[in-house]
């Protein structure tokens, strides 16, 4: 067994469950470890890009591995694609596996496990890789949506930290009834509301239902001509977030472009402060993926100051 640095810092993903779950199992390793509950710091894709990794040891999980983050006593545990290899830092990678079930492997071997975390781990691991022949994978996207509807933070403060009470917990009943009623009104809607941003990538106007199983479906069924599909949400501090969908690793590549990351088929991004609102981040992404050589909007430095004149 390695021996883990002590950490100043845990770090995780603040957009999806699996982020939740490994930044909670990576903080109850440390407590097990050193004997103190280090601070657990969330952040979606674009904030953590712009935030300095100062600290001499920290902990990263469910972010994907970059050249900034090969530091010594710096241990990053991921599943993301990357291309980076590390020299100095301690990396835990397996892009068949959640962040939370590798952060879970490391849990086992220090003594830390229950049956009940093995239920959660389970279902984040079958919602995160979306192994739609699980058996489980109906009710996994219902654990999944309780963080994209009520949010990691408040979540994890209703919980008390406390992740187990997730299963079987009363809000599920609520994320049923939302799948099964909601769900299939919200895809007949969308699926005569996509509109074009670029020949490969479409906007999937949604009004009803959980976005990413109704993009699935367009891209399963495909009934529709692109391969890279977007939705979008407005959150109440006012940032807009994208979400991108493909089947053959597409969004990843118009994810990063965007200064976001991901999955090969399931990657984000957080537009720029001077999109308001979904109205202007369709106009934005147009622009962005479609430059011409003459557009005053060629550069994102014209296109932001162009979008702060409205």
């Amino acid at each position: 067994m390695t021996a883990l640095p002590h950490p100043d810092v845990i770090i995780t993903h603040e957009s999806d469950l699996d982020g939740l779950v490994a930044g909670v199992l990576l903080q109850r390793l440390a407590r097990k470890l050193f004997g103190k509950t280090v601070p657990l710091e969330a952040y979606h894709y674009n904030f953590w890009k712009n935030r300095e990794p100062r600290e001499k040891s920290a902990w990263v999980t469910d972010l994907t591995f970059e050249a900034r983050l090969d530091k010594a006593n710096w241990l990053i545990v991921d599943h993301h694609l990357t291309e980076v290899v590390p020299t100095q830092s301690n990396l835990i990678h397996d892009v068949n596996k959640s962040a939370g079930l590798l952060c879970y492997e490391l849990c086992r071997e220090n003594g830390l496990s229950s049956p009940a975390l093995d239920r959660l781990v389970h279902l984040n691991n079958v919602s995160d890789l979306f192994l739609e022949d699980d058996p489980d994978f109906v009710l996994a996207g219902d654990y999944a949506s309780l963080v994209k509807i009520y949010g990691f933070w408040n979540l994890h403060t209703l919980l008390k930290g406390e992740i187990e009470k997730l299963l079987d917990h009363p809000l599920l009943e609520v994320m049923a009834a939302k799948r099964r009623i909601e769900d299939p009104l919200g895809y007949e809607w969308s699926k005569s509301n996509v509109s074009e941003l670029s020949p490969t990538v479409g906007y999937v106007d949604t009004v009803i239902g959980n976005n990413n199983q109704i993009v699935h479906q367009l891209l399963e069924r495909q009934a529709t001509r692109y391969p890279v599909l977007v939705t979008m949400i407005r959150r109440p501090n006012g940032v807009v977030i994208a979400s991108l969908r493909s089947r053959n690793g597409e969004a990843i590549k118009v994810a990063e472009k965007l200064q976001g990351g991901g999955h090969a088929n399931a990657s984000g991004a957080m537009l720029p402060k001077s999109v308001r609102n979904i109205a202007e981040g369709i106009e934005y992404l147009r622009h962005f993926l479609n430059p011409t050589k003459n557009s005053p909007l060629n550069s994102l430095d014209s296109l932001f100051a162009e979008l702060e004149k409205k």
